[in-house]
């Protein structure tokens, strides 16, 4: 059972993973290199707890609203928080040209400083939003082994991945988008708009990365403490993009991968291996390692297809073209 325990939870903390690589594979595909994801996550994690908590006041036995009703406002306040996110980043790079690099780390350190703010707030409030984490793990809510982290968000999560995939490579608006991506003045030239395309990717990038946020803190962790380190899933995400060399159905299996490194440190022991903490917390660089390897094994290889978009991180001047 510790075998079968370990695999789901390396499932259900990957998706974490997943939701802030897909949002960044679909943000980078136009050209945007978005290292604001970690703070994204945080505000959209603190935007769905925050109307969970709107919605379940404390000291109520039982919601006004029923339980799936609860899941899906929770799931638009998330999006809406991540989407707003993903405009202001927008609007810094995209119309204001600034530098995509500073953007983004600015973006996660005001992300950061403003989640912990709100969950403040909430605290302060009573944190009635933990009461939904049952909610979200239908239908294994139930469950007393890691399936009950394997809810409804886990399977959204690969829909989403999937989805994505399937526009990013079979329909017409993928094909611009990439062609946005690849090259900007190009695609201008083709009568694509440029502008619409980079906002667009950017926001319904971050909407999909703040998810994560969200199923990580009320889902997988369903603790008050866990907006605490959301911002280390969000580098995770990040990393994982380069080691699905910028392919989402590929983050399905690499997101899988990423969680049973992550938690490995915490089941060794189960497995009859003593490890310090020490050890325990070296383990969980594992994903970064990986994705150094990946990084090397693809530069090396050089095949075009395994590269990020020849745009990426570099604004778009029209009046260069």
């Amino acid at each position: 059972m510790t075998v079968l325990d370990f695999l789901l939870s390396a499932l259900a903390i990957g998706v974490t993973f997943l939701y802030g690589s897909t949002g960044e594979i679909i943000t980078e595909k136009a050209g945007h290199l978005n290292l604001g994801i970690p703070g994204i996550m945080g505000i959209g994690a603190a935007c769905g707890c925050a109307a969970l908590n709107v919605m379940i006041p404390a000291g109520t036995s039982s919601p006004a609203l029923p339980p799936w009703l609860i899941v899906i406002i929770a799931l638009l306040a998330t999006v809406a928080g991540g989407g707003l996110m993903g405009l202001l980043y927008s609007f810094l790079a995209v119309t204001l040209r600034s530098n995509q690099n500073v953007t983004g780390l600015a973006m996660t350190i005001f992300g950061t400083g403003l989640t912990k703010f709100i969950f403040t707030g909430l605290e302060s409030k009573g944190v009635s939003y933990i009461k939904a984490k049952t909610y979200f793990r239908f239908p294994f809510a139930s469950s007393t082994t890691a399936l009950q982290y394997c809810g409804v968000m886990v399977f959204l999560g690969i829909a989403i991945a999937i989805v994505s995939s399937i526009i990013l490579t079979r329909t017409r608006g993928g094909l611009h988008l990439r062609a946005v991506g690849e090259s900007p003045a190009t695609a201008d030239a083709a009568g694509i708009n440029v502008t619409r395309y980079k906002y667009l990717a950017t926001i319904i990038g971050s909407g999909i990365a703040g998810l994560g946020g969200l199923f990580y803190v009320i889902d997988y962790a369903g603790s008050q403490e866990a907006y605490l380190t959301v911002e280390a899933m969000g580098w995770l995400s990040v990393a994982l993009v380069i080691f699905s060399l910028w392919r989402p159905y590929i983050s399905i299996f690499g997101s899988f991968v990423f969680g049973a490194l992550f938690i490995l440190g915490a089941y060794l022991p189960s497995f009859g291996l003593k490890i310090d903490v020490a050890t325990s917390n070296l383990i969980k660089t594992l994903p970064y390692v990986v994705t150094i390897v990946v990084l090397i094994i693809t530069s090396i290889r050089n095949r075009r297809e395994n590269q990020p978009p020849a745009s990426l991180g570099v604004s778009y001047f029209r009046e260069d073209r």
